[in-house]
């Protein structure tokens, strides 16, 4: 096929079985390509459709849904990474599908720029980063996908497409999320700013004042997020603003003892022993919950908004609209409470403001996320389920990318663009050369 590279077998697992981070999901791909430039990506896509074979592109399996399995053509964008173009003009960069969120943070801290918001894991690659949905916390500013300024795939018949919001708006409004169901994203054009920083400080805080206070710490600040700890009413929060200077980043010897030492591998070791003994996890949850003190510090974006996550897990993610956030915590505290449930992770809150995009899960609405974790290894469908529950009582949309049980006949209630989608769909893929089993739960068949 041209000269495509193929990269049969070098998979996350033996004899071509592909497994993504968390180790939920797995797949054995017919056949696996490396392609190195967009046209042997394109070749690639028309020759699966000749042979008959679904494609899917997967970056580094950091997502915990089966939205990149597939059994047909895996492909794989490593070799397409790097930066096309900085438009200092357009105070934009245009940047190759495989690039990994992390190099191209670093690049562009390099050249005294930055993307405005980001998540807290930085592994990703950019297209499989933003057409799941990744996102940070914000006040005003919102997903990484919302930061696109136009893209370039590859189509089910093998030809490139671009889109923007002047050029074909009605694919930019859905691609940005895409899925994986439209085409194959090669390359993505991101708005950035000057270089900047941001004094982050964090502290803990007890968990009914962050529920009390919690209008006013999101309105004060442009960055808010706190880790509540179940079986405890502790959390530790997070606030990020924009800062003057100087910059002031964590002291070596302490951001190695409380980043790896307590925040990786001390946790490591609590889950462990809280998977072989679950009545000890509450008395390892009150600890954890205080092992953090507080601190501030300024540092440029990448070094605040993300961190180093080694400990591995199983992850859901429902956005509900902000408003309701208060009131959801409360009910999942309680459903805990009067649970026999072990929750040895904290439950991640952040927040993002209502987007344009038409299956982001901020489309049209100001949200708030609320993550549920249970460590690798352990069991997690009894808490997901009664989790779920709650959040889809209140009309909550799951992270693309994050365990769910949803269904297209619930996505078409809560997301009002839905049919825009899968119209779209039907025009870009109508063979679905890029359908797998979660697509087809998930947008319908």
């Amino acid at each position: 096929m041209s000269s495509t590279r193929t990269a049969s077998g070098r998979a996350n697992g033996r004899n071509g079985t592909w497994r993504n981070w968390g180790g939920n999901v797995s797949a054995r791909p017919a056949r696996e390509v490396t392609p190195a430039s967009v046209e042997e990506l394109a070749d690639a896509v028309r020759g699966a459709a000749r042979e008959g074979l679904r494609v899917k592109a997967v970056g580094t399996g950091h997502s915990f849904t089966s939205i990149a399995a597939t059994d047909g053509l895996l492909i794989r964008p490593q070799l397409l990474t790097g930066i096309r173009d900085i438009d200092r003009a357009a105070m934009t960069v245009t940047v190759e599908a495989g690039t990994p969120l992390k190099r191209l943070n670093l690049a562009l801290a390099r050249e005294g720029l930055s993307l405005a918001n980001m998540g807290d894991i930085t592994e990703q690659t950019v297209s499989g980063a933003t057409s799941t949905g990744t996102h940070g916390t914000g006040r005003e500013s919102a997903s990484i996908a919302a930061q696109i300024r136009g893209l370039e795939m590859v189509t089910a018949d093998g030809s490139v497409l671009t889109c923007s919001e002047r050029e074909r708006p009605e694919v930019f409004a859905a691609a940005r999320i895409g899925l994986g169901a439209l085409g194959v994203v090669t390359a993505i054009t991101f708005a950035v700013e000057p270089l900047f920083l941001l004094t982050a400080r964090e502290e803990p805080m007890p968990f009914e004042r962050v529920l009390g206070d919690f209008d006013e710490l999101w309105a004060e600040n442009e960055h808010f997020e706190f880790y509540w700890f179940p079986h405890t009413g502790n959390t530790n929060t997070k606030r990020n603003n924009r800062s003057a200077g100087p910059e002031r980043p964590v002291g070596r010897v302490r951001g190695w003892f409380e980043d790896e030492f307590l925040s990786n591998g001390a946790f490591q070791a609590a889950n462990w022993v809280g998977r072989a003994a679950p009545g000890a996890i509450p008395a390892i949850a009150r600890f954890s919950s205080r092992a953090l003190s507080a601190r501030t510090y300024t540092d440029v974006p990448h070094k605040v908004f993300t961190s180093p996550r080694r400990v591995r897990f199983v992850e859901m993610e429902y956005a509900v609209p902000r408003e309701a956030v208060v009131e959801t915590l409360r009910e999942l505290r309680t459903m805990v409470d009067r649970s026999r449930l072990r929750i040895s992770f904290p439950v991640e809150v952040r927040t993002a403001p209502a987007d344009d995009i038409t299956l982001s899960t901020a489309s049209g609405r100001d949200s708030a996320y609320i993550a549920v974790h249970m460590f690798r290894g352990t069991p997690y469908q009894a808490y997901f389920t009664a989790a779920e529950r709650i959040f889809t009582a209140h009309e909550g949309r799951p992270h693309w990318g994050k365990v769910h049980t949803r269904d297209a006949e619930y996505l078409s209630r809560v997301y009002p663009r839905f049919g825009e989608f899968t119209a779209l769909r039907d025009r870009l893929d109508p063979d679905r050369l890029f359908l797998n089993d979660y697509l087809r739960r998930v947008l319908g068949p």
